[in-house]
């Protein structure tokens, strides 16, 4: 990045409201993490994100492993995650080393979460499950929720779709996840390779083959959406029984990324969460701060 690149991002960190800046956390929650994850060459969506709220996560015994290398095969215009250049082989010593890490850190609740790998014959959905069931292993007390791509990738059709759900579906997390992360008419700029409907179809399918388990979703403001495009993308999950939702603020990581259209206030956020539990939500986190696993493993 040149200078000039540089000054501007400065000049639009140091513009941002104040709402949006806060301590990572103590330095000692975040060496211990980073110090055993470095170890193990395995990867989180903490520290890869750069999320405000790791040390807070940390602290709380959760945090979020990122599967199947750091190097995702989408190129959604808002995600800091590697993109733009091959995948590395899978891991298969990866579940092993991410429950090893579990234990280690004593993570009393674990998301699981990967970069999209359209390369893959199943998208990844066995690695998700092999992760699960070795955690479980060493851990059988730490609750593991999931956050996935849609298993799409232009590789088959509907029925395989179904199918790569299922294997990740039947092997009982305690939630699934899939992020809707805009509205839907800004699904195209901002979810490159993504559809809105194929979306909310994932989370419907996971509620027909086990209706027990929690769905939810997560949305990010301040790409250009309105306030009634995101009541109605709300509505849109209700519809199909989405459980739970997380709600937050759109931060730019570099000028590389889609410019922030909006800052919304907490006190905007707070009255879109105040709207989403009326709607039947069961549990909702809406703050500027706020990210998908945020708070996962907390009930209130």
């Amino acid at each position: 990045m040149g200078s000039s690149n540089k000054a501007q991002l400065q000049s639009e960190i140091m513009a941002m409201p104040k709402w949006l800046r806060r301590p990572i956390g103590k330095a000692s929650d975040l060496s211990t993490v980073q110090r055993i994850i470095k170890q193990r060459q395995i990867h989180t969506i903490c520290e890869e994100g750069r999320c405000p709220n790791r040390g807070e996560c940390y602290a709380q015994k959760t945090a979020t492993f990122l599967l199947m290398g750091p190097t995702c095969t989408r190129s959604c215009a808002f995600c800091q995650v590697d993109k733009g250049h091959a995948p590395i082989p899978l891991d298969p010593s990866e579940p092993q080393k991410i429950a090893e890490a579990v234990k280690l850190l004593d993570l009393r609740y674990v998301v699981l979460t990967s970069v999209a790998r359209d390369d893959l014959p199943d998208q990844g959905a066995s690695h998700f499950v092999k992760t699960m069931y070795a955690i479980r292993q060493l851990n059988p007390n730490t609750q593991i929720e999931v956050l996935t791509a849609d298993f799409w990738g232009g590789i088959g059709g509907e029925k395989e779709q179904f199918q790569r759900i299922e294997i990740v579906t039947q092997a009982k997390p305690a939630c699934y996840n899939h992020n809707l992360e805009t509205v839907r008419r800004l699904q195209g700029p901002v979810r490159r390779g993504a559809k809105y409907e194929r979306s909310l179809r994932l989370l419907q399918i996971v509620k027909e083959i086990d209706p027990s388990i929690p769905t939810k979703s997560g949305l990010m403001l301040g790409v250009g959406e309105t306030t009634e495009e995101v009541i109605e993308t709300m509505k849109d999950l209700r519809t199909i029984e989405c459980d739970r939702l997380t709600i937050g603020q759109y931060m730019r990581p570099s000028l590389a990324h889609l410019p922030v259209q909006k800052y919304w206030t907490p006190e905007e956020f707070k009255e879109l969460g105040k709207i989403a539990s009326e709607m039947g939500f069961s549990h909702v986190r809406s703050g500027p701060l706020v990210r998908s696993s945020y708070h996962a493993g907390i009930d209130d």
